[in-house]
Formats: structure tokens, sequence, C-alpha cells
């Protein structure tokens, strides 16, 4: 079977971490959104079951945050920040096609309170810097 490029969307609004395929977004409480790019997704394949870590957990920049299983494998999801966790996304949890479908959206991972917000968030890229990162890895890659 021939090899299907990345076509998918890179929004605008929000941060990413190349390392992790991450994305991360301030909310208007001082809180941010976590969740997994497009093109993280389409190189893990399809999530078929995602677990977070109790609320409450502390986590550290690049520790587990979390589980994804796909098809091909089981795998931590690493966080591309440090948090406290507020809630995981249980409807993600009980309907893991959510992360699939919209990644940006209703499919989120986790909504946390940042600990070391100042120091980290310049370690994350803008959205033309991600998708230049993708094109390094998926030449043909195409965006929405």
């Amino acid at each position: 079977m021939a090899h299907q490029p990345f076509s998918g969307s890179i929004p605008d609004d929000r941060l990413y971490c190349p390392r992790y395929d991450m994305w991360v977004q301030e909310t208007a409480d001082g809180a941010v959104l976590i969740g997994a790019t497009a093109f993280g997704l389409f190189l893990a394949g399809e999530i078929i079951a995602f677990t977070s870590k109790p609320k409450g957990a502390e986590v550290d920049c690049e520790r587990g945050m979390g589980t994804v299983e796909s098809r091909k494998t089981v795998q931590a999801l690493h966080a591309p920040i440090s948090f406290v966790l507020l809630e995981g996304n249980e409807a993600a949890e009980e309907r893991p096609e959510l992360v699939n479908a919209e990644p940006y959206g209703a499919g989120w991972l986790a909504r946390a309170r940042p600990t070391r917000w100042a120091a980290e968030k310049p370690t994350l890229v803008d959205a033309a810097t991600y998708r230049q990162h993708i094109l390094k890895i998926e030449p043909e890659a195409t965006f929405d």
C-alpha cells in the first residue's frame, strides 16, 4: 500500500511541542488545555483508548500524563509542560474516537494549571514553526 502523506489542520490559536506532537492552549481562567496534534495522531494511528492521570496529579514536563492505545501500540503521553491536572477529558476516555475526530476541540486530553509556565512556555513553538517541523519529517504534508 502506498504511503499517504499527512493532510490536516494545525490551528494558529495555540502553541505546539514538536518533540511530543502535543498542543497547549491557554484558557481565560489561567489554565491550559493540552491535546495531541493531528500530525501526532497521524503518526500513532487511530486511537482506540485513552487513559488520563487522576485529577490533582502533579506532572513534570516530559513525564507521563496518561496513555493512549492505537491499533499499533500502547504508549505514554508525554507532558509538553509541567502542571497539576485539573481534569482529564472523561468524554474522550469513554469515547476515544473524539480524540481522532476532534483533536483540537472535544478531543482534548487534559485541563491543567501550569506550574512552570514562565520557564516552559518559550520551549513551545507557534503554528507556523510547527508546520515547518512537520514538513521536515513529511515533505509532502498538506495543511487545511
